[in-house]
């Protein structure tokens, strides 16, 4: 994928004067070396300079990262470490950064190989809060040369969505529809994260769409678009528009992403735009979200917004799908009862119209949409992909602006079951643990959109990450608590 950032890791090895200097180099490079061997040498870089207590020695440091292209990186105590000079590193390292220690070796070795990383880390979270330096921290931040190798290494999707945030652009069409406020949240919070927004008028696109009337490259857009549904592509008369309305948004891209690096599209997609298009763009926003570029729907920008950061967490396509309809008793009973570890509650529907890649369903199919065709001429509501969604493990989560200008978020992980929904859309049948007590406690009592974004894995571990990096508070990002933790609002006689 083109739309996400390449992660480089500088691994600079701090010191303290009074310590031995070896036991820093040493780690260092046997830190470095294991890195190579599981994972490969592509994401890291072993900063020749180790760092004592010195502010020159840092400054060349800091020089020596920005020759060797590092975007990220990881201060690495392999013994206590200068605690000013290493977290004066941090503060004027301009991208995501991590702290994580070396643990002893040797019960042999406990005098002169002796580095007491254990306490440096203390002393270097202190003088982090002291400075405010956001800083990525393991959950246990000391370890042997692997172990700290996993450390790093955990980091880099963290580091792609932060790198990946603050080079980001986000185009819109269109306000939100009528009576749909559910996702008109204030973009003052994405300014905050270094978020640029470009939001532009429907007639904008209509008009963009129109130029591209005649343009060359549709014929063989069509043909691959085409080769993609295979016996699925029951509209193939709308074809022609869909490849007309992909060129658009990919050169309204090109045209407007400006000094930006990463692209994120929200866009509308009723009540106007079939009527006047002459078709519904769910096909062509599986496509580009399947290629990178994340389109939400119905003008969501923080559905846009959550799908980026789980397309750089994951390096894989996403979805964003509504928290949509409960399953019915008699299908939970003769095909979930039994088979699966879940209770009735704890399944519901994910839906959409049809904008989930086509990799991501187990068949695919060009269709009508359904709910517009209730109302309006079958012709214009062409162009939407329909399918249920492959099983597998999943998480759902979103990172939403409330209306006080103040972020929050939730993660909840689960599976989709390989159970047909026997409806209509992209749609699969999702199972969380405790989903109706997170349901109910986190998505509604914190005024969360129905919209939530699907990464196709477990990623709530670094997704928490990203979110605690980039500043939500901990107590404002939700999830799936078990039955031994009640949440605040919980009832403690229900």
């Amino acid at each position: 994928m083109n739309n996400i950032p390449k992660v480089k890791i500088g691994i600079v090895a701090v010191s303290r004067d009074c310590f031995p200097e070896t036991l820093s180099t040493n780690r260092r490079r046997a830190l470095a070396e294991a890195y190579a061997t599981k994972y490969g040498a592509e994401d890291i870089y072993e900063c020749p300079i180790c760092i004592v207590e010195s502010e020159i020695h840092m400054m060349q440091a800091l020089e020596d990262l920005k020759q060797a292209g590092c975007n990220a990186l990881a201060v690495f105590l392999g013994n206590f470490g200068p605690e000013i000079s290493e977290t004066l590193l941090a503060k004027h390292f301009d991208g995501p950064k991590m702290f994580l220690a070396a643990a002893e070796e040797r019960g042999n070795d406990l005098i002169q190989g002796r580095g007491d990383a254990f306490c440096g880390m203390l002393n270097a979270s202190y003088n982090l809060s002291l400075r405010n330096v956001r800083a990525y921290i393991p959950e246990y931040p000391v370890g042997t040369a692997e172990e700290c190798a996993d450390m790093i290494h955990d980091f880099v999707p963290i580091a792609r969505a932060i790198l990946g945030l603050r080079e980001l652009k986000i185009i819109t069409f269109g306000p939100r529809p009528l009576n749909f406020l559910a996702c008109n949240a204030p973009i003052k919070p994405l300014f905050d994260l270094g978020v640029e927004i470009e939001e532009n008028s429907e007639l904008d696109l209509f008009e963009a769409f129109h130029k591209h009337a005649n343009d060359s490259r549709i014929p063989a857009l069509v043909q691959e678009m085409e080769a993609e549904l295979g016996a699925g592509n029951k509209q193939p008369q709308v074809l022609h528009k869909l490849a007309q309305y992909e060129l658009t948004l990919k050169d309204w891209v090109r045209d407007h992403k400006g000094y930006r690096k990463y692209v994120a599209i929200a866009g509308k997609c009723w009540p106007a735009f079939q009527t006047q298009f002459g078709f519904v763009p769910c096909y062509v926003n599986s496509r580009l979200t399947a290629q990178g570029i994340p389109v939400s729907c119905e003008v969501d920008i923080y559905g846009a917004l959550s799908e980026f950061i789980g397309t750089a967490v994951s390096q894989e396509s996403v979805t964003l799908l509504d928290v949509n309809n409960t399953v019915p008793a008699d299908m939970y009973r003769t095909e979930i009862a039994g088979q699966y570890d879940y209770t009735h509650k704890e399944t519901f529907m994910g839906f959409h119209c049809g904008n989930t890649p086509s990799g991501r369903l187990v068949s695919s199919e060009m269709r009508c949409q359904l709910i517009m065709a209730r109302t309006l001429p079958e012709e214009v509501t062409r162009g939407t992909l329909e399918g249920d969604i492959a099983p597998g493990k999943i998480t759902f989560f979103r990172l939403q602006g409330t209306a006080d200008c103040k972020l929050r978020a939730y993660i909840a992980q689960g599976e989709v079951l390989p159970v047909a929904t026997r409806s209509f859309g992209s749609i699969g049948v999702f199972a969380i643990p405790e989903m109706n007590r997170f349901y109910r406690h986190v998505l509604i009592e914190k005024n969360f959109p129905h919209h939530g974004a699907v990464a196709f894995g477990n990623y709530g571990k670094p997704l928490f990450e990203v979110f605690k990096y980039i500043g939500v508070p901990v107590e404002e990002i939700g999830y799936n608590q078990p039955k031994s933790v009640r949440y605040p609002t919980e009832n403690p006689w229900a």
